[in-house]
């Protein structure tokens, strides 16, 4: 997951930059960034339902543990998110392909997922993907953080290490869900301020973008004593 954020961050920190330099770019052009930015976007919650489900398994059948969360079948499943992703992307290729000329690909654009892909059929099947895909994270979540709630030890150290980190799995997909809501939430503020449009789409990338994979290194760094202890001398400005 954590490679998935930095490919995520490096790729829109990129495109932000040649939006605001050269404003238009090639649909060809954008149309691999956005991708990418879609694969990478689309893997978060997935991924972030998963680890939920390993520490549930982890804490509520721990002598199972190492049979069930083989590295090979981590692989499979890492595989499995992946394909799921590519064919929510390669669709949206072949479905403007059909709709749309071959000219369309040599003109310039504003590089917005809805400029790229402009046919409806592409934001009904989008909303539908994503409807599915948020309900069974969130299922995934809630059901993970109830079992371990009431199944393992009320004084397990484990049992709150893994309910804490459950917990921020779902503040951190509570996040995510903000990107399905952002483009009529930033299409309102642009009409309502239109001189701040730059400003605004900047605004919205920070709160989209960076805020919920920000959380990452928070989730698992902050369990651990070592990286808590360095972290709030500096953050106070102490020297260990």
């Amino acid at each position: 997951m954590v490679v998935n954020d930095m490919v995520h961050l490096t790729l829109t920190l990129l495109l932000l930059t040649l939006t605001f330099v050269f404003y238009v770019l090639p649909v060809s052009m954008c149309t691999v960034f956005i991708l990418f930015i879609v694969f990478t976007t689309e893997n978060t919650p997935l991924n972030l339902a998963f680890m939920a489900l390993e520490r549930y398994i982890a804490i509520c059948y721990p002598l199972h543990h190492t049979k069930i969360c083989t590295v090979k079948r981590t692989h499979i499943l890492i595989a499995l998110i992946c394909l799921i992703t590519v064919i929510s992307g390669i669709s949206d290729i072949f479905i403007t392909l059909a709709s749309s000329s071959l000219d369309f690909f040599d003109s310039n654009v504003v590089c917005l997922r809805m400029n790229v892909f402009p046919s409806p059929i592409v934001e009904q099947k989008r909303n539908f993907s994503y409807v599915v895909l948020l309900f069974v994270v969130w299922l995934v979540i809630v059901y993970t953080y109830f079992k371990i709630l009431f199944s393992a030890k009320k004084a397990s150290k484990d049992m709150k290490k893994a309910r804490n980190t459950i917990i921020l799995h779902g503040l951190q997909v509570f996040m995510c869900m903000t990107i399905y809501i952002s483009p009529a939430l930033r299409d309102r503020l642009i009409r309502l301020f239109p001189g701040s449009a730059p400003d605004i789409q900047f605004a919205v990338y920070v709160t989209v973008q960076i805020l919920p994979r920000s959380l990452s290194p928070i989730v698992y760094g902050i369990n651990d004593m070592t990286f808590r202890k360095h972290m709030k001398a500096y953050l106070m400005c102490k020297r260990t």
